[in-house]
């Protein structure tokens, strides 16, 4: 992936607001817009490299950061915000291509679990390098690395568990 021209980059967006948005606001539409240039890149490098949706992709990332056994299709779908339905079909999908299995729930006849296969394991690990140079290329249009170092220690980790509650509404 090119290296921006210095000279031709736009200029990092403010997220201190100003103009007619509150801060909150301005800063939400700049995480947003950053997201977007994210996905947009994204696509092509997932498709280049992997051969899946990026739909699928973000199926593979949740299932990666997971122990063996995996998911069940109902957390999937409510971490990615998609209903179930959707989902059955891009989970086909992986499991045509041979990067996941489905597998019954053990006391549960309606409850699905979906797991990486080796071969997954391996085409993840050999595109990791290129996806995450793509992601850090996309976010440098909005921030620097400071910037997106700070941005992943405000995430939190909601695949292994809830996110912590918020520290604002407690007294100082």
């Amino acid at each position: 992936m090119a290296d921006l021209d210095p000279a031709r980059a736009p200029s990092c967006p403010s997220a201190r607001g100003g103009g007619l948005l509150p801060a909150e606001l301005h800063a939400w539409m700049l995480l947003l817009a950053a997201t977007g240039a994210v996905e947009q890149r994204l696509r092509t490098v997932v498709k280049e490299r992997l051969g899946v949706s990026h739909d699928e992709f973000l199926i593979l990332c949740l299932l990666a950061a997971q122990p063996e056994e995996g998911l069940r299709m109902t957390r999937i779908a409510e971490l990615l915000g998609r209903p179930k339905t959707r989902l059955t079909y891009q989970i086909a999908c992986l499991q045509h291509a041979d990067l996941i299995t489905r597998q019954s729930v053990c006391g549960d006849k309606r409850g699905i679990q979906v797991a990486l296969t080796d071969k997954a394991r391996n085409v993840l690990k050999e595109a990791s390098d290129p996806l995450a140079e793509t992601v850090t290329d996309a976010l440098g249009q909005f921030m620097g690395p400071a910037q997106r170092e700070a941005l992943r220690g405000l995430l939190p980790d909601v695949i292994k568990g809830c996110p912590s509650e918020a520290t604002d509404s407690a007294p100082a």
